[in-house]
């Protein structure tokens, strides 16, 4: 078989390998598709996590197959079970600096006895809503860190994947007021699409005039104005978007940071302190895997505007070029029914 490997800075290549064989606590997927993330962009352009066989870093993290084969002390799953991949679980970091990569026909997943690494992928979905519920994993983990009420008037900055699956997890969650703030225009329909009341184009320029269209204007300590927004997403990991919250936000909002910020921001923090903000992380997902089944079984939701394009395996490298044109594209997943074989 081949899997995609990353070998140095945007060196990425589909080399050969063995179809692994499972050993006693493992099982062994059929992978039916893998969504390229953003991180496997950054990694691409950085040449891959160090390993510890100093090998070249396999790639691909979102994915849902079949069940191939299971070690014998395997017995919460049998061959030919559907699930989804939880990349994270049991030590296997599978695709984020791991041994193996979900960008491959056969992937190993280690331990799966002493872990939940594999959910079950109900019959009514595809497996490319499976290979979404990774990601989506990641935005509901960040709706959970906000205390979300239905009523709260939500602002979202950023409108990639994670912030297009934050909208599908609020509205799931029942809130009707959001607000999505992003540069590309094809994100922002999809973000208006998925359930956004206003989306706001940043080449317009700076958004919080229209903010407080949207959500009213409050006095901040009886004299300062400010937006009447009442939490705040950051999912761009820009550093103008941290600072204008802080300077904009009203007494008691709430922020909550699931971007990844490369460098270093500097904040007033006597506002945070005078107007008792709250300011949270979000990352990956300790237990929403199987909330985010549930969500896209109960048929409430429909996350698939996020995914724009489709690409089988063969052209996995026109998909990758595709996945780094954030202005045009969404969610890139990548098909891998037919890629399977016996193997060397």
């Amino acid at each position: 078989m081949r899997r995609v490997t990353i070998h140095a800075p945007n060196d990425v290549r589909k080399v050969e390998a063995t179809k692994p064989l499972p050993g006693p606590k493992d099982a062994v997927i059929k992978v039916e598709a893998c969504g390229i993330c953003g991180s496997d962009l950054g990694y691409v352009a950085m040449g891959g996590l160090p390993l510890a066989d100093s090998g070249p870093m396999p790639l691909g993290h979102e994915l849902a197959g079949t069940v191939d084969s299971v070690g014998q002390a395997v017995d919460a799953v049998k061959p030919g079970e559907r699930v989804v991949v939880n990349p994270e679980a049991a030590g296997n970091r599978i695709g984020n600096g791991g041994t193996q990569g979900g960008f491959a026909p056969y992937l190993l997943v280690r331990n799966v006895t002493e872990d939940e690494c594999l959910y079950t992928l109900p019959d009514t979905l595809s497996f490319e809503q499976g290979a979404l519920v990774e990601p989506l994993a990641v935005s509901m983990h960040a709706v959970n860190q906000c205390e979300l009420r239905p009523d709260d008037r939500v602002v979202i900055f950023g409108a990639g994947p994670i912030g297009l699956g934050i909208i599908v997890c609020m509205r799931y969650r029942g809130v009707r007021n959001i607000v999505a703030v992003d540069y590309s225009r094809k994100r922002l329909a999809i973000a208006a699409e998925l359930g956004a009341d206003a989306v706001l184009d940043l080449t317009d320029g700076e958004p919080w005039d229209d903010i407080r269209a949207a959500h009213g204007q409050e006095l901040a300590l009886g004299f300062i104005p400010v937006v009447g927004s009442d939490v705040f997403i950051d999912a761009s990991g820009a550093a103008t978007v941290v600072r204008g919250v802080v300077d904009n936000a009203k007494f008691g909002a709430r922020l909550v940071v699931v971007g990844v910020h490369k460098t270093e921001t500097s904040l007033h923090f006597l506002q945070v302190m005078m107007k008792e903000l709250t300011i949270r992380g979000s990352m990956a997902y300790p237990n929403e895997f199987q909330s985010v089944i549930d969500m896209l079984s109960s048929g409430d939701v429909d996350p698939s505007p996020i995914v724009t394009h489709r690409f089988d395996y063969d052209d996995f490298e026109a998909a990758l070029e595709t996945a780094k044109q954030s202005d045009k594209a969404g969610k890139v997943m990548v098909n891998l029914a037919g890629e399977h074989a016996d193997g060397p």
